[in-house]
């Protein structure tokens, strides 16, 4: 009998497994002077014990992303694997990380200049309870944030100062678009757009 059509049911999970891998190294004497030689470890092996990047990932994630304190993001590795990462050992993970953004936010920033249209914008965020400003600069699939302190009369030569300091607005020669703020409008080496969602936000203001 042919069937008149299926019903499908799905599970998903999470699955974590410990892996441990060994990589030996075969130790040698020459026959004549009895001297011994070692084979070469791979790069990823640099020490007796080290750890993987599933690990390294999954720390940074509790600790940049989720925010866990460091005792937090300790005791939950060693439930998971049996073994206690040390705070310095974290720490090291979180300054590689910064290491390796630096260079992609330089690379992004090279890419930033080289669009026809840079997008730009600010919004308030709160810093250890005081309010900040985060500086966007968009284009395409990339996204820059820097966080500053000041906006508004006293930061229109503080702004000026960080996307100065930045260096892209200062660098770049296409079209930028924001929300007709002074401080956009005093690069005059380069075009400027106003923002579309921007103006139908205050004709939406002024409708009402």
């Amino acid at each position: 009998m042919r069937p008149h059509g299926h019903e499908r049911r799905t599970r998903i999970d999470i699955v974590f497994e410990k892996v441990v891998t060994h990589v030996d190294a075969e130790i040698k004497s020459c026959p004549h002077c009895e001297s011994k030689t070692r084979g070469a470890f791979p790069k990823a092996f640099a020490g007796p014990v080290q750890y993987g990047a599933g690990i390294k990932a999954y720390v940074l994630n509790l600790v940049i992303a989720q925010m866990v304190s460091l005792k937090r993001a300790q005791q939950s590795l060693q439930s998971l694997i049996g073994l206690m990462l040390s705070e310095a050992t974290i720490l090291k993970y979180v300054m590689q990380l910064h290491q390796a953004l630096a260079r992609w936010e330089q690379g992004a920033i090279a890419r930033l200049l080289t669009l026809p249209a840079l997008h730009v914008d600010e919004t308030s965020l709160r810093v250890d309870k005081r309010n900040h400003w985060i500086h966007v600069c968009s284009g395409g699939d990339v996204t820059l944030k820097f966080v500053h302190e000041k906006r508004g009369l006293e930061a229109t030569l503080s702004a000026a100062w960080l996307m100065t300091a930045i260096g892209i607005i200062p660098r770049y020669g296409g079209v930028l678009i924001h929300d007709c703020w002074a401080s956009y409008l005093s690069y005059d080496h380069c075009s400027h757009g106003l923002c579309g969602a921007h103006l139908l936000r205050e004709l939406a203001f002024i409708h009402k």
